[in-house]
């Protein structure tokens, strides 16, 4: 991150089980713990989406912004070959390849985490900076994430 010019905090978290674990080691709330998402839109032709901790993607809000049909979600080796990242570790910043990125709309003005690039590692920067760095595409491309009652 500090080679795209972003001030980034690099917290070592530990073990963690939870999105809540996860926000009160960063002291953040649960909608700045940004999830780095993998996208294939086709045969080698893959996005990064970054989700608030609480949301999930709307599949068709993304369709619908990317002009396409059809998307899905590699597996942990198609995710890994698309980025040189673990699953759980992902990030745009270092990746393998620079595929593009969409920002959901509700991050902008925050500070927020992201992976770091291996386990129980998160980094905490200004989204807008980063962003701004990823030369991202900022949209609404999330939903609510559904809780099942137990």
């Amino acid at each position: 991150m500090s080679q795209a010019g972003l001030d980034a905090r690099i917290v070592r978290l530990g073990p963690v089980r939870s999105l809540a674990d996860a926000a009160a080691a960063l002291d953040l709330d649960a909608r700045d713990v940004v999830k780095t998402l993998v996208v294939r839109r086709g045969d080698d032709d893959f996005l990064f989406v970054l989700v608030p901790g609480d949301r999930t993607i709307s599949w068709p809000k993304l369709r619908a912004l990317l002009g396409v049909s059809r998307l899905s979600m590699p597996d942990a080796s198609g995710a890994k070959d698309a980025t040189g990242y673990e699953r759980g570790t992902i990030t745009p910043f270092g990746s393998s390849r620079a595929w593009p990125v969409v920002a959901d709309g509700r991050l902008v003005g925050r500070t927020v985490s992201l992976g770091a690039g291996e386990h129980g590692l998160a980094a905490v920067v200004d989204a807008d900076a980063a962003i701004a760095a990823l030369r991202a595409q900022v949209a609404d491309v999330t939903d609510p994430q559904v809780t099942v009652p137990q």
